[in-house]
């Protein structure tokens, strides 16, 4: 146990601040990119109010949120998680696998510039953020209709220098591997298995989503926290029995264009990489 003295030290430490970037909702959200779900109309008032219960939820888990507008014109530029991945060193800007959210880069390059080194995937490798999934030193990258070889590749050539491996995962009857596959705040993975080629997870210790969730594995996790969406109250209890602060927001409008928790932000940590 430690000492009183110990714990005084340890209890002034200062927490860790972490920046989550997001954007406004756009008025064009029902017209965007959709691929394995249907054409529900979308509620705007709805997924406004959503959005910015989202953002509370971010700013109670101390993050600094900025809430970004220069991309209102795309119709998908909410998921911000698709135009940029942030690590510790660098931002990789990505290059989107539907040429319709191809414009959204320059804006994200100006706000994550501030933060870290930039580094960029270029055409014609293609890889969307919501492919990515990343435990510890190892990034896993689905092989989606969005995410091509190429774009696995470039990736891997940008992070190497930074001590990281990238890993391709197969993958099926879902748009990106978030969707069937994110790391928990242990190392686990929490995985859809219906929508994954689970020997290409080999080595890595599953935890899996209760079955009637099939969206249940798209979770955004700050530091203990683990965030997920309300509509999947079952997974979300097994979370927290995992021993993690298991939180819930509400998505269902986002659900409509195909979106979930990780998608709508980016979030890491402050003054990091220089």
């Amino acid at each position: 146990m430690s000492s009183p003295s110990e714990r005084g030290v340890a209890s002034h430490i200062p927490s860790i601040r972490r920046v989550a970037i997001t954007h406004v909702p756009p008025e064009s959200l029902e017209r965007g990119e959709r691929s394995f779900v249907g054409r529900d109309p979308i509620n705007m008032v709805a997924a406004r109010q959503q959005h910015a219960a989202y953002c509370d939820l971010l700013r109670g888990l101390g993050c600094d949120v900025v809430t970004l507008s220069m991309n209102a014109g795309f119709a998908d530029a909410v998921f911000v998680e698709d135009t940029a991945l942030v690590f510790d060193e660098i931002a990789v800007l990505t290059s989107p696998g539907a040429e319709s959210r191809r414009g959204e880069i320059a804006g994200m390059a100006q706000a994550l510039g501030e933060h870290r080194p930039l580094e960029r995937i270029e055409l014609p490798a293609t890889l969307d953020g919501g492919d990515v999934a990343v435990a510890g030193r190892v990034i896993l990258v689905g092989k989606s209709a969005r995410t091509n070889a190429e774009g696995a590749a470039a990736l891997a050539a940008i992070v190497r220098p930074h001590g990281y491996i990238v890993r391709r995962v197969g993958m099926q009857d879902c748009l990106h591997l978030k969707s069937a596959c994110c790391a928990l705040p242990d190392g686990r993975l929490l995985v859809n298995p219906a929508w994954l080629q689970l020997s290409d997870l080999a080595g890595f210790d599953i935890v899996e989503i209760d079955p009637s969730e099939p969206f249940a594995a798209d979770i955004l996790v700050i530091g203990r926290a683990v965030v997920s969406a309300a509509e999947n109250p079952r997974t979300a209890a097994l979370i927290g029995a995992l021993g993690f602060d298991s939180r819930t927001t509400d998505l269902g409008e986002f659900a409509k264009a195909e979106g979930g928790v990780t998608c709508l932000s980016l979030v890491f940590e402050a003054n990091r990489g220089g």
